[in-house]
């Protein structure tokens, strides 16, 4: 106790104490008194003061130069927006004067319905009609399961995030059970589809989908939504609801629209044969 006593009444050390009483007595503490000193100690502060100008002028000056800078960027990214949106404008006008053409050349030789099959199930068109709407979501508390155990890990940081591989089986799960067109979140699934993830991120043909996953599946509605819950994707669906607070919701629809998919183009490769051989 003695010692923090003598710390805390005597919190500056006797030897700084005896320093600065000495430089008190002879005067060479506080401003200096010289002229020479004093001379010095102007020029330190307008030295500093100039510093200080000329660096508030060069900001003043840059400042117009990064604002056009910024403006110049700005007009750049609206005239390639522009420009993406024409052309998908132009990729949408050309597809539909393609179904158009085919449409014609198979009417012509008396196909017609084949050819709407074959665009229906390949995704090259629009569709419509009767089906199911499959909402799937994250659990609330994305942390930790419903009991409190981890899924494993495989490239996501969160045990109740819906993972790539749960809309992989709700998608196969859903072809199985009827599905004519499916898709998720607006983007249209074809046989060239592929379900990935890219860290937490879902993606779909290569692009990005948030939570939550909105499926909609055209076919027969209510035999649809009875055979995916009884089918073994279906119970793997409610099993990461009940174990792993999942959010899943399933409901018959009456009409659903879905878009045709941006590209249903097959690209092959062929091995190059060298001359002389057979």
């Amino acid at each position: 106790m003695s010692l923090l006593t003598n710390v805390m009444d005597h919190s500056l050390d006797d030897g700084y104490a005896e320093a600065a009483e000495r430089k008190k007595a002879d005067g060479s503490g506080g401003m200096p008194r010289t002229l020479r000193a004093k001379l010095g100690l102007a020029v330190g502060l307008v030295l500093a003061a100039l510093v200080v100008t000329v660096g508030a002028a060069q900001a003043r000056v840059a400042a117009p130069v990064v604002a056009k800078e910024r403006e110049e960027l700005v007009d750049r990214i609206e005239g390639e927006t522009s420009a993406a949106d024409k052309l998908e404008k132009s990729i949408d006008e050309l597809r539909d004067d393609v179904n158009t053409r085919r449409r014609e050349a198979l009417e012509k030789s008396g196909d017609s319905d084949r050819s709407d099959l074959v665009g229906i199930l390949s995704g090259a068109v629009e569709v419509h009609g009767p089906g199911v709407k499959l909402v799937v979501n994250d659990a609330k508390d994305v942390g930790t399961g419903g009991d409190g155990q981890p899924r494993g890990t495989s490239g996501f940081s969160d045990t109740g995030r819906v993972r790539d591989r749960d809309m992989q089986r709700v998608v196969n799960g859903l072809w199985e059970s009827g599905a004519e067109a499916i898709s998720i979140n607006g983007q249209r699934l074809t046989a060239l589809s592929a379900i990935r993830a890219a860290g937490d991120a879902i993606l779909v043909d290569n692009r990005p989908l948030v939570p939550p996953y909105t499926v909609l599946a055209v076919g027969d509605g209510e035999r649809l939504s009875s055979t995916f819950q009884d089918s073994a994707d279906g119970l793997y669906l409610h099993a990461l609801q009940e174990n792993y607070g999942i959010r899943t919701a399933i409901s018959v629809a009456d009409d659903l629209e879905l878009a045709a998919a941006p590209s249903v183009i097959v690209r092959t490769a062929q091995p190059i044969t060298e001359k002389g051989t057979s």
